[in-house]
C-alpha cells in the first residue's frame, strides 16, 4: 500500500515537473526573446499581462501543487527509504524545491513586482526593462533546468 501510494506521487510529482519545465523552457527559448525585440514600452506592457494571467488558477496549480507533492515526498522520505527509487525520488524533489520553487520566490517574483510598479513610459523603462530581460531570463534557465532535471529523476524513481 506505501509504495503504491508513493509511486503515484512520484508519478505526478514527475508530470508536474515536466509541465512547469516546459513552461519555463518557453519563455527562455522563445517567449522573452520575442518580448526583447519589441519597443520597451511595448515589452514591458505584454510582460505586465503575461504576469497576470500567469497567477491564474492553470499555472498556480501545477506550481503549487507540484510543490506539495515534492515537499511530501521529501518530508516522507524517512518512512519511505526502503521503497523503490527512493534516492532518485528524493533528489528530484529536493531539485524541484529548490531550483523550481525557490529559485521563483527568491528571484523571479520579486523582479516581475518590480516590473508590476514601472510605468511602461517612464525615462528610465528601457534600461530597466533591458535590465529585467536579462536577469528574470537568467533565473529562468536555471528554473527551467532543474524543473527538467527533477522530472527526469522523479520518472527514474518510478517502477
Amino acid at each position: 500500500m506505501l509504495e503504491a501510494t508513493v509511486n503515484t506521487l512520484t508519478w505526478l510529482a514527475a508530470a508536474g515537473s515536466a509541465l512547469l519545465a516546459g513552461t519555463f523552457f518557453a519563455f527562455s527559448s522563445f517567449v522573452m526573446k520575442g518580448l526583447s525585440r519589441l519597443p520597451p514600452e511595448r515589452g514591458i506592457q505584454a510582460m505586465q499581462a503575461l504576469n497576470v494571467a500567469a497567477l491564474e488558477r492553470g499555472l498556480m496549480s501545477a506550481f503549487f501543487g507540484t510543490t506539495g507533492v515534492c515537499l511530501l515526498l521529501a518530508v516522507s522520505t524517512p518512512w519511505t527509504w526502503s521503497t523503490t527509487g527512493a534516492g532518485p525520488r528524493l533528489a528530484g524533489a529536493l531539485l524541484l524545491l529548490v531550483g523550481g520553487f525557490v529559485v521563483t520566490a527568491a528571484f523571479n517574483v520579486p523582479r516581475n513586482e518590480l516590473l508590476a510598479a514601472l510605468s511602461p513610459t517612464s525615462p528610465e523603462a528601457a534600461s530597466q526593462w533591458r535590465s529585467y530581460v536579462a536577469t528574470w531570463t537568467a533565473w529562468n534557465h536555471v528554473r527551467t533546468a532543474a524543473c527538467l532535471a527533477a522530472a527526469l529523476l522523479l520518472a527514474r524513481a518510478t517502477r
